[in-house]
């Protein structure tokens, strides 16, 4: 059995992500995004879709976006 790298739960259905060449082991997805997803740069909540980017930091949505100051992001075309 393996052990979650973010709970510390020593579980026979572990399961590995590796991003940017860091390896971590995980018993949940809860796990792994609490411990891996990005967080918005405004409110702090994990992005687990595409979420906002900007020069000046990732958002989970265009209103955090624009409550940082980037005026050029919208929702809608």
């Amino acid at each position: 059995m393996a052990t979650c790298d973010m709970c510390g739960n020593d579980y026979d259905k572990t399961f590995t992500v590796t991003r940017s060449g860091e390896t971590r082991t995980f018993d949940s997805f809860e796990c792994a995004i609490h411990m891996m997803a990005p967080a918005c740069s405004h409110c702090g909540c994990r992005i687990l879709g595409h979420g906002v980017e900007t020069e000046e930091g990732l958002y989970c949505c265009a209103n955090c976006a624009r409550e940082s100051g980037q005026q050029q992001v919208v929702d809608r075309a």
